[in-house]
C-alpha cells in the first residue's frame, strides 16, 4: 500500500519482521532499544487479546509486535506528528484492523481503553529526568522522546498499572542507572519485577540498557536475572542482534 510521505521522511524496513516504517532524521527514528523491547515481549498466544504500546513514538514497538501476536495493539503517543507517522506506517503495512493509535497524554488513556482490561503493556519511555539544568536536544521531538518533559516514570507506571488486568505484564526498556527508580515505582503501583536482562555494548563493558518484565499483583521476589545481550562483536552486531534485525545471524 502506498502512503504519503513528507519531504524529510523515508521508509525503512526491519527485515526480520517484514515491517516497513516511516522514519525521519528530523523528527524521529527508532533505535535498537525498540527492537530489543519487542523481542523481549512474550505474548501468551490466544490468551493475549489486548496490548498497549505506551510512549509509542513513530510506532516501532507496536509494529514489530504485530508479527508475534494476533492481539489488538493500541499505541499511545502524545506528539501529533509522531502519531501521524505511526498511523501511516500502520496503513503502509496493511495493519489497520490490528493496530490503532491514540494521540493523547498517556494519563488520559483510560478514557479510550477500560481499566483492568489489558494483557500486556510495552513501553520505551523517556530515560532522563527533566532537571532544569539538563542539557536537552534542541529538536523538540527528540527532547520529548528522551527527557521526562510531558510525562515521567511514576506517571507511566501508574497508567500502565491501571490498564493492566491482574497477573498481566508490563515490559519496559530502561537505563541501568535508573533501575532503582524503576523498581520503586513498580512496587508502588502493584507491579512486581520478575525478569531482568541487561544489554551491554560489548563483552566486558558496562550495561547501557536493561529490559524488565513485571507482573501486576505478582508475588514478591522471584526476580530472574537472565543472560545478558551483547550488542557488538568488535564493530559488527553479534549474531543474536543480527537475528533480531535481519532474521539471520549472517
Amino acid at each position: 500500500m502506498q502512503v504519503k510521505l513528507h519531504g524529510d521522511e523515508r521508509i525503512d524496513q526491519l527485515y526480520s519482521k517484514g515491517i516497513q516504517i516511516i522514519q525521519s532524521k528530523e523528527v524521529f527514528s527508532f533505535s535498537l532499544d525498540a527492537v530489543l523491547l519487542a523481542d523481549f515481549v512474550h505474548p501468551a498466544g490466544r490468551k493475549t487479546k489486548q496490548i498497549m504500546d505506551m510512549c509509542a513514538g513513530n510506532g516501532a514497538v507496536g509494529l514489530f509486535l504485530s508479527e508475534k501476536t494476533a492481539a489488538h495493539i493500541t499505541m499511545v503517543e502524545i506528539q501529533p506528528r509522531l502519531a501521524d507517522m505511526a498511523r501511516r506506517s500502520i496503513e503502509l503495512n496493511d495493519l489497520s484492523s490490528q493496530i490503532s493509535v491514540i494521540n493523547d497524554d498517556l494519563k488520559n488513556t483510560d478514557q479510550y481503553v477500560k481499566k483492568d482490561s489489558v494483557d500486556i503493556v510495552a513501553c520505551n519511555p523517556p530515560y532522563f529526568v527533566n532537571y532544569q539544568t539538563s542539557e536537552k536536544n534542541p529538536n523538540k521531538y527528540l527532547a520529548i522522546a528522551r527527557h521526562e518533559i510531558t510525562t515521567n516514570l511514576n506517571e507511566i507506571v501508574e497508567s500502565a498499572a491501571g490498564l493492566l488486568k491482574m497477573n498481566a505484564k508490563l515490559y519496559m526498556v530502561y537505563r541501568p542507572d535508573r533501575l532503582t527508580d524503576l523498581f520503586v515505582a513498580l512496587r508502588g503501583h502493584r507491579l512486581e519485577p520478575k525478569r531482568i536482562k541487561f544489554v551491554r555494548p560489548r563483552l566486558g563493558e558496562n550495561a547501557n540498557m536493561v529490559l524488565v518484565e513485571a507482573i501486576k499483583d505478582g508475588k514478591p521476589n522471584g526476580l530472574k536475572a537472565e543472560r545478558d545481550i551483547i550488542t557488538y562483536d568488535g564493530e559488527e552486531y553479534t549474531d543474536e542482534v543480527k537475528k533480531m534485525l535481519y532474521g539471520t545471524d549472517r
